[in-house]
């Protein structure tokens, strides 16, 4: 069972119908035959496999499958032996801890689309020297999660502590934490290509069609839950604020050509949400 419009609606409807949250796998809800009818009845509407896989794939909800939690670890590990590290230990080390509970956003899919864009953004052999150490950054940036303002800076001495145990030049892993650091603002410095890239790829997110966009804010909604609605708004309405301050959202030429427009029309809209939240 799927929602083309929402996954609010479709976890709405399934709540009213009493179905398990156990039942939810990413972008549907998996039901017993016996009860097709049954939801049928209450509003469900029938379609043919390849009519709801269309209409799931044309809300921007679908979970491609290379995203699912079972051919994540795999497609991740294979790019970690791309590095050419020789490192299989820290990669798995470095999977754990994207794959921590308390994340619904920072997790290992997000980790794959930061990666995946750094690839649009710039091949390895654009890159040349830099590659390794923005690659080594995409891994490392949230990986310390708790929802703290020290994040960031604890994920850089994460890396600072691991990156020489596996040979990694001294340079490198300096370049790699400050990297990490510099994803708490996003605001690289003119000239910075590395910062550039890392920040425009952990940003393309924020480009995302509407309900791919939507599904994003309720991820990172859901990681803040302890949180109440109007203390969450005004923080997440500063961030907002933050990064639409400068202009442009986006550092790199390819990156103000990809996401630009859709990315600010997003941001608008959420913003204009928030502050009816706020206090």
């Amino acid at each position: 069972m799927v929602s083309d419009a929402s996954l609010e609606e479709l976890h709405a409807f399934a709540r009213a119908q009493d179905l398990s949250e156990r039942a939810f796998d990413r972008d549907h809800y998996d039901v017993p035959q016996q009860r097709y009818d049954a939801l049928v009845a209450a509003g469900a509407v029938a379609v043919p496999a390849t009519e709801l896989v269309r209409r799931l794939i044309a809300s921007g909800l679908r979970v491609r499958a290379k995203e699912r939690p079972e051919r994540l670890d795999a497609v991740l590990l294979a790019r970690w032996e791309s590095l050419g590290l020789s490192a299989p230990e820290l990669g798995r080390e470095l999977l754990d801890c994207w794959s921590q509970e308390q994340r619904t956003y920072h997790d290992r899919a997000h980790l794959l689309a930061v990666l995946a864009a750094l690839d649009t953004l710039g091949s390895p052999a654009r890159l040349g020297s830099e590659h390794l150490g923005v690659h080594l950054a995409a891994w490392f940036h949230d990986a310390v999660y708790l929802g703290r303002a020290t994040d960031e800076e604890d994920s850089a001495a994460l890396a600072a502590a691991r990156l020489p145990g596996i040979g990694v030049r001294e340079q490198v892993v300096a370049e790699v934490v400050r990297l990490v650091r510099l994803t708490k603002t996003h605001k690289p410095e003119p000239g910075d290509n590395a910062g550039a890239l890392l920040c425009d790829a952990d940003l393309e997110v924020l480009a995302r069609n509407p309900a791919a966009y939507r599904r994003y804010t309720t991820a990172v909604r859901r990681e803040y839950a302890h949180v109440p609605d109007p203390d969450f708004a005004r923080g997440r309405a500063v961030i907002l604020r933050g990064l639409l301050a400068d202009g442009s959202l986006y550092s790199t030429a390819r990156g103000r050509e990809l996401w630009e427009e859709k990315a600010l029309a997003n941001l608008h809209l959420e913003l204009m949400e928030l502050e009816s939240v706020e206090p």
